[in-house]
Parts: structure tokens; C-alpha cells; sequence
């Protein structure tokens, strides 16, 4: 007797009656709950946002995640002001009643920016001196000095700027992109994930919850790419097992949940069928994609790496292959930003990290004609208060810097301003909301118009807010 037939045989009148009075339970839920079922998986080919809403100006993203809080006054954010007032107290005026971390009840004093500004480009970018690889590219930047954002410690901070909530449990904005749009490649995850450690701060823990799909199908989480070792958990094939049999684990698995599938009409059982075929393709395109041998010397120098190594610089040249290869949205955490101390030493190593291969892929991107249809953002998840924290500066949210570059987005600008002690956001504010609509923009997608229903209401990634940032674009 063959599987089908024994399931078959299992149906017997108390199954019967039994999974009939659960479906119409079920159905019955979920008509009281509002759950739009239809979620699961796009019927439109590529995802649901098709047609897209307007056209789009880039196919990609690649988000460079200074994670722990980079200072806007040692990156990004010229305050001369700050400087003359170092060592002075912080007036009370700007201060009094507003949310601080850990100087909330202490004595506050200004800290002057601990580096010098130069201009860079023909566009005259002011910013910090430390980052000349940068400079060099300044031209390609649009720097944004004026953004605010909602949490003021670190996990809830990347919440609200991976998912737009300070509710845990929403899908991140990848996510969003791979259900509006879909994926452009079929042997890789269209939402990708990797990690680097800096010397330069603490390196703040990132919990994978911050890719996830939330109440969005698994099918469009993030999957964390580990730029040392076995590149993706599990995805090696074990130790005995040779091509064919794998290859009959993965149809008969394949069968059984497709049977399951028309039983149960589970949507997640489809998202588990397509990942396991997922899985076996990328046994062959993952070590091929982690493989940097046949990069030119003159790559490696540019990015400042000797390949995939783990270090910042590694992941940029991994990110820049990823796009070649379609992935939809990429983002790279480099945990070494948390400066509480020693803020003027530690700017000097976490610079040197990230400066040249920054730079690099904008310049990598450039020459492959791809910098015009990918959207590349630098940034962290808040900035640093103008007040010391003994030698270094405490979190902050009033106000920080981000920069932009590539399709859609003007090269050479300085968008929006912190008042003349870099304490809060006064020209042109940029909370994350806008962000994340500018991003869907940019992408050919409507913010308010990309929404999925769940246990009753409809949900967006920029929540009730959002506006596009208008000026910056091209």
C-alpha cells in the first residue's frame, strides 16, 4: 500500500466528522477575527503589488546597519556651536523634561565634537574627517541629519527601525518588500541578513526576531548568511549522503506535505514545501556566491578585504555579489558603534572599519552600472547625545544622521539640520516612518496602499504615519 492509499484509509467517519468540525471551527475563527487568509502567498506573479504602483526607481536595497548608535557629531552633523560650548553645561531649555537613557538626573555638560570636519566633493560635504574614503564619493550622498525616531534603548530602537513599531512582532521591512514584490531569484533567499563585529564600541546583541515576517507568511523572513564556516545553517549536505538520495528525501517530503496540504489548507505548508526546494538550490548557489576567487585583485584592494572574512568590509563585497544575483533586500549589521566611553579613541577604529568598503560599494556598484537601480542606507538605530557620558555620549533619539546613495536619490545634498547643539531635529525632520515610505517609493510601491490584514485591521509597515521624503529624490 502506497502512502496516498493509507492516508486515504485514515479518512474514516470519525476523522471525518472530527477535521470537519474543526475546519468549520476554524473558518468560523477566523470570519470573527478578520484574518485575511489570502496573505499567505501571493496569487500575482512576483508578489502582490502588481502592477506596480508608479514606476520604480531601484530593483534593490542594501542596508548598512551601524548597529549600537553611531554619534552624529563625530560622523555626519558639523556643530561649531557644541564646540565652543565643550565642557559647559548643557542649558536646561533644551534639555529639561525630554527622554535621556542614563544621564536622566545628572549633571550635563556639552562635549564638543572629538574630530575635525573637512568638506568633501564638489558639493562641499561637511562631515567628519575620519571618513575620507567616503569623501570621496560625497558627491553620490545624500546625508540626512535630521532624522528622529521613537526608542531610546537599543533592541526597541532596531525594532522601530526594522519594522516601523515599537511592538515586537511586526515583519520587517524586508519582509514587506518581498510580499509586495516578490523575489527575483529562485536559487537564493530574496531577503538576506549578515553580521560583523567592530572594535570600535560595544558590540550590542541583534536578535534574529529583527528579520522576521511577523504575521506575514515565513516564506519572506530574513535568512542570516554567516560570512565564515558553513555559510547558512544546515544547509550542507550531511556527511554519506549523495545527490540523488537527498534528492528523494526532498520529493517524498514534498509529497507528504502536499498531501497534508490538501487536507488542512495550512498556507504555511506551501511556504514549507517551497523552502525545502529552496534549500536544495542553494546547496549549489551558496558556496559558489561565498567564493570569491574569481574577484580581481584590484576588487579586493578597493573593498579593503582578502574575501568572505567576516569583517565589514567582507560582508560589503558578499552584499554586492548578492545584488548581482537578485536578492531583493540585503542588510548588513556591524555591531560596534556603542560608544559610552571613550568616544574620541573609539571613533578612530570604528572609521577604519567601515570607511573604505563603504565607499567601496558605492564605487563597485557605479562602475557595473548598478548604483542607478540600488538603493544603498547608512545608518544606526539612534545617534548620540551632545551631553558627555564622562568621555563618551549616551543614546539619543531627537536627532542623528543617515546617509543615502544610488537610483532615485540626489548626490551631493545635506538634508535637514539639528538645532547649533545637535540636541534635536529643527529643518526638515525625517522620522523613520518617512524613511521607510521613501524606501517602498523608490521600489514603486504606495506605502499607504501596500497593507495586510491581521486579527482585524490592516497593517502597513509605516504604520498610521509616513510621508516620502520628497526633496531627496531625484
Amino acid at each position: 500500500m502506497n502512502i496516498r492509499d493509507a492516508i486515504h484509509l485514515s479518512a474514516n467517519r470519525r476523522t471525518f466528522l472530527g477535521r470537519g468540525a474543526a475546519g468549520i471551527g476554524a473558518a468560523a475563527l477566523a470570519t470573527l477575527l478578520g484574518q485575511d487568509l489570502a496573505l499567505a502567498a501571493p496569487t500575482k506573479p512576483g508578489g502582490v503589488v502588481n502592477p506596480l504602483h508608479h514606476p520604480a526607481k531601484v530593483k534593490r536595497v542594501i542596508f548598512l546597519c551601524q548597529a549600537g548608535g553611531p554619534s552624529h557629531l563625530e560622523t555626519f552633523d558639523h556643530k561649531p556651536k557644541l564646540a565652543e560650548m565643550n565642557g559647559k553645561p548643557m542649558p536646561e531649555s533644551y534639555t529639561k523634561g525630554q527622554p535621556i537613557a542614563q544621564l536622566q538626573g545628572k549633571k550635563l555638560n556639552c562635549l564638543g565634537p572629538q574630530h575635525k570636519f573637512e568638506k568633501f566633493g564638489s558639493s562641499g560635504q561637511h562631515f567628519c574627517g575620519l571618513f575620507k574614503h567616503l569623501g570621496s564619493v560625497a558627491d553620490e550622498m545624500c546625508i540626512i541629519n535630521s532624522m528622529v525616531t521613537e526608542a531610546i534603548n537599543h533592541d526597541p530602537a532596531h525594532t522601530y527601525m526594522n519594522t516601523g513599531s515599537l511592538v515586537s512582532g511586526r515583519p520587517a521591512m524586508g519582509s514587506w518588500l518581498l510580499y509586495g514584490l516578490g523575489n527575483e531569484t529562485d536559487n537564493l533567499p530574496g531577503f538576506v541578513v549578515m553580521m560583523s563585529i567592530g572594535r570600535g564600541g560595544q558590540a550590542q546583541p541583534i536578535a534574529s526576531r529583527q528579520w522576521h515576517s511577523g504575521f506575514l507568511p515565513s516564506r519572506y523572513q530574513g535568512v542570516e548568511f554567516r560570512s565564515k564556516g558553513d555559510p547558512v545553517m544546515y544547509v550542507t549536505r550531511p556527511k554519506g549522503v549523495g545527490v540523488t538520495q537527498q534528492q528523494d528525501v526532498v520529493e517524498a517530503v514534498k509529497q507528504l506535505n502536499g498531501l497534508l496540504d490538501r487536507e488542512v489548507a495550512d498556507p504555511e505548508i506551501a511556504t514549507r514545501i517551497a523552502q525545502y526546494e529552496l534549500a536544495a538550490k542553494m546547496q549549489a548557489s551558496v558556496p559558489e556566491l561565498m567564493d570569491v576567487s574569481n574577484e580581481p585583485k584590484s576588487i579586493l584592494d578597493l573593498y579593503g578585504t582578502k574575501g568572505a572574512d567576516g569583517s565589514f568590509a567582507g560582508n560589503c563585497l558578499l552584499a554586492r555579489r548578492l545584488a548581482e544575483r537578485g536578492v531583493r533586500f540585503i542588510q548588513l549589521y556591524h555591531r560596534g558603534w556603542d560608544m559610552h566611553g571613550g568616544v574620541k579613541k573609539s571613533m578612530v577604529t570604528a572609521a577604519k572599519e567601515v570607511d573604505q568598503a563603504s565607499a567601496a560599494l558605492i564605487k563597485d556598484l557605479k562602475q557595473r552600472g548598478m548604483l542607478k537601480d540600488t538603493l544603498i542606507i547608512w545608518g544606526g538605530e539612534f545617534g548620540r547625545t551632545p551631553m558627555a557620558q564622562g568621555s563618551g555620549r549616551d543614546h539619543h533619539i531627537k536627532g542623528f544622521s543617515m546617509w543615502l546613495a544610488g537610483g532615485g536619490i540626489k548626490g551631493g545634498l545635506t538634508h535637514g539640520a539639528t538645532d547649533e547643539l545637535g540636541y534635536k531635529s529643527v529643518e526638515n525632520v525625517v522620522h523613520v516612518n518617512d524613511l521607510h515610505a521613501t524606501i517602498l517609493h523608490l521600489m514603486g510601491i504606495d506605502h499607504l496602499r501596500l497593507t495586510t490584514r491581521f486579527q482585524g485591521r490592516d497593517f502597513r509597515l509605516t504604520d498610521v504615519a509616513g510621508k516620502v521624503i520628497k526633496d531627496i529624490l531625484a
